[in-house]
């Protein structure tokens, strides 16, 4: 019976540990099983992105705007299916000097998916992408930060880097203000901002451009697209 209660002990022991490793690593914004994920990029230069997810929406052409006043290249995550329903405003965000990424064609969380919805997801997506005239490199954003196997194994296999974040002024917080002060307070040369902006609950979103913009320019810093702030990553950093 001891024997049997420590075996039993020990299997207990390897599957919490199985199942506790997995939700770290399908919630991580800084590792993945394999490939390469970058949430920030290890550099002295006072180089920040900033980083806008979803769409587009009927609120792409007020954040275009908002970013020409500012004078700040952000990259869009956005997805495929929004872009096929509105390829005016994909050739608009291109048009604008700005980077587009994939953030998946549904929006559907990447894991525990078949290789085939992987491949279709991205793929489909970058069709997308690509009719929007956007020539550039094309990085990869997991809905909800969510991937575990399947999703780090293809994008590894078709050397697809991964951008998470590093600042997310949205988290916990509501207002304009709270949002500018949040990310302004937690900016590190080489970070990586993320802000909802295409949909109806992201007004605070899109009011906090410029201000972070204004007051991040005030200490030194410089705003690039996600593809051009891999550029300035230090000799040497992984």
């Amino acid at each position: 019976m001891r024997r049997w209660t420590t075996g039993a002990a020990i299997s207990l022991t390897a599957v919490l540990i199985v199942v506790v490793g997995g939700y770290f690593l399908m919630n991580s914004r800084t590792h993945q099983l394999s490939g390469r994920l970058v949430d920030r990029v290890d550099t002295r230069e006072k180089v920040v992105a900033l980083t806008l997810d979803d769409g587009p929406t009927e609120h792409a052409r007020e954040v275009l705007d908002l970013l020409d006043a500012a004078g700040v290249p952000a990259t869009f995550y956005l997805n495929g299916r929004d872009l096929a329903a509105r390829p005016e405003l994909g050739r608009a965000i291109v048009a604008a000097g700005h980077e587009i990424g994939n953030h998946t064609y549904t929006h559907r969380r990447m894991v525990f998916v078949s290789p085939e919805t992987v491949a279709g997801e991205i793929e489909r997506t970058d069709v997308e992408i690509r009719r929007t005239g956007y020539q550039g490199e094309i990085t990869f954003r997991p809905p909800y930060c969510k991937k575990l196997w399947t999703l780090p194994d293809y994008l590894a296999d078709h050397d697809r880097t991964t951008v998470t974040w590093d600042v997310e002024p949205e988290d916990g917080n509501t207002t304009t203000d709270a949002m500018v002060a949040d990310a302004v307070a937690r900016v590190r040369p080489g970070s990586i901002i993320l802000l909802h902006t295409m949909f109806g609950g992201g007004a605070n979103a899109r009011a906090a451009i410029g201000p972070i913009a204004a007051k991040l320019r005030a200490q030194g810093y410089r705003f690039v697209t996600v593809s051009a702030l891999l550029g300035h990553a230090d000799p040497g950093s992984s």
